[in-house]
């Protein structure tokens, strides 16, 4: 069993990086080098910007907002450097930071780079032939990794400055909730009810740890040779410190299971609902074995999850509809906002993920 390397490509249109002020920025940050400055685009991604800069027989990517967002607190550049440059040393998947700048005049705006991760992504539909017994043991390697992470001592880390004393849950439920508002092109009845509901049933914290928020598998570098072994974690733009159920739940809203809608199946990583991958159900109970936490109003953590994820796809909708981005790929987002919505209402009516 193998799988082939994450690879880069051409830039969109739009999106293009001016190598000659990234060479000035390089030369100034890392040293003098000669020869050709080669740059690449991992393509896959909807929010943050990803880029592969070659030089001097270096590899390194490079992390920048999207172009016209307005969404600042979303693209947090500083926040993210800061995050990688706490956990190197602590935790091994996370990618080693190497340079920040923050003379937007470079590049349009803040960006950082950071030491290339080689390994596998899986994606949607791929094909890569994986036994049931290699997709569970890829499940168990999951969740464990996601038990760890909550288990660092944010602290020692230095990190508690990102701490936020007070409800966590409820800024979340009450926050994602007007940005919705904000983005809003269509009538969804579904995200309106779904929305009602949460606000109506806001728990109590049940701590606060180091969290992801977006935990999944395509932010996974995996080794193409074992795929149950992680080498790397990515995507770390929305990490904080938080209420460690939220996180979980953010991992189940992307976790699809046989029987999910097809949209859902044909955009979410294609070893969740394979034979002999965990389901939502069986994830989240391993997760509670591991970590000893009560899980028994995971229904909650699931609908907010299918929540953000329905608000961020509405986000880059309205991106497009405002005519911020001419990624035809964003065109029929609105589709998979109701498709979020329907599902979060079919939990709610049924009581279970």
């Amino acid at each position: 069993m193998s799988a082939s390397i994450d690879s880069a490509g051409a830039q969109r249109e739009g999106e293009e990086l001016d190598p000659a002020k990234l060479r000035s920025f390089l030369i100034g940050a890392l040293g003098p080098f000669d020869g050709p400055l080669e740059i690449e685009q991992f393509r896959k991604g909807h929010s943050n910007l990803t880029y592969l800069v070659r030089f001097d027989g270096r590899e390194l990517v490079l992390r920048r907002p999207p172009f016209a967002s307005k969404v600042k607190t979303a693209h947090d550049m500083t926040r993210e450097y800061t995050i990688l440059s706490r956990l190197c040393g602590a935790y091994a998947a996370a990618p080693k930071p190497v340079a920040f700048c923050d003379d937007e005049s470079i590049l349009g705006a803040k960006f950082y780079l950071m030491e290339r991760i080689r390994g596998a992504i899986l994606r949607g539909t791929q094909e890569v032939e994986i036994s049931s017994e290699t997709a569970r043991a890829c499940c168990i390697s999951f969740v464990r990794n996601l038990a760890a992470l909550h288990d660092l001592d944010y602290r020692a880390l230095g990190l508690d400055q990102l701490y936020r004393p007070g409800w966590y849950a409820q800024r979340q439920v009450l926050g994602w909730a007007e940005r919705y508002v904000n983005a809003k092109t269509d009538e969804i009845p579904a995200i309106d009810a779904t929305i009602a509901w949460l606000k109506e049933r806001i728990p109590e914290d049940t701590g606060a740890v180091l969290i992801h928020n977006d935990y999944k598998f395509d932010n996974l570098v995996l080794d193409p040779r074992d795929l149950t072994r992680i080498v790397g974690v990515l995507d770390w733009e929305m990490s904080t410190i938080g209420d460690p159920l939220m996180d979980l739940g953010s991992t189940l809203g992307y976790w699809t299971e046989a029987g999910d809608p097809s949209g859902l199946q044909a955009t979410q990583c294609f070893l969740t609902s394979v034979r002999g991958s965990m389901t939502r159900m069986e994830l989240a109970e391993e997760y509670a074995r591991l970590t000893g936490r009560d899980i028994s109003n995971i229904l909650f953590y699931y609908v907010f999850s299918l929540l953000k994820i329905a608000v961020i796809v509405q986000q880059i909708y309205y991106r497009y509809v405002k005519g911020s981005t001419k990624d035809e790929r964003f065109a029929g987002l609105i589709f998979m906002v109701a498709i979020l919505g329907n599902l979060a209402a079919n939990a709610i009516e049924k009581g279970k993920l």
